[in-house]
């Protein structure tokens, strides 16, 4: 009996010590719940994935997104600009396109399916068409032209578990909207962020003044 006991107690601190680790291990943020969860909506037929991606009758002209269903921007946009960079932004590329074509406020929420909406993105979350007093977009970081060993590579982009992960994707080597924001929030960060904004980490991981 008092062996039966001990093999119990065993089981149940490990079962214990399983479920600690687990939730250690394995809190990350998720869509539901995010400021990209619009189940709530009444235009969004109580689903969170359909606004920006559909399983049937896609837009395969989308390249840079899955199964993408949202009317996509085609606005002009005035872009960032300072004498102290060396790279000049260009006109968004499609994807940083992806996510104005809701945050520019030309196109609604709800343009989606084939679509056209009604419901516009408002406050601070819409940025309209002129990017000139946000962080620059679609800017190819020139570095990679003359940094291209493990050595020069590794600051930014390391898979090793250190201070600089997660790794800050790039795209086709431009510096993106979600470079720096992940819209499925798998971080579980403050704006959808890759990484937090506390103590200014998430620019020091590539602004290491």
């Amino acid at each position: 009996m008092v062996h039966f006991m001990k093999g119990s107690l065993r089981i149940k601190l490990l079962m214990f010590l399983f479920v600690v680790i687990f939730s250690e291990s394995f809190t990350f943020g998720v869509i539901q719940g995010s400021a990209h969860d619009f189940s709530a909506q009444s235009w969004s037929n109580g689903e969170i994935c359909l606004p920006c991606h559909t399983p049937h009758n896609a837009d395969n002209t989308v390249l840079s997104a899955p199964l993408w269903n949202h009317q996509v921007t085609s606005a002009t946009f005035t872009i960032y600009s300072s004498p102290s960079m060396v790279t000049t932004p260009e006109q968004p590329r499609e994807p940083s396109k992806l996510c104005l074509s809701c945050h520019d406020g030309t196109i609604a929420l709800d343009s989606f399916g084939g679509s056209s909406g009604s419901n516009f993105m408002t406050g601070s979350a819409n940025l309209d068409i002129d990017l000139s007093d946000d962080h620059p977009i679609s800017i190819y970081w020139s570095h990679q032209n003359d940094i291209l060993t493990s050595a020069g590579c590794i600051r930014c982009h390391n898979p090793n578990p250190t201070d600089f992960n997660p790794i800050l994707p790039f795209f086709d080597r431009y510096i993106e909207c979600p470079t720096c924001h992940d819209p499925h929030n798998t971080s579980n960060n403050p704006r959808l962020l890759r990484k937090p904004l506390a103590n200014s980490e998430i620019c020091f991981h590539c602004h290491d003044k």
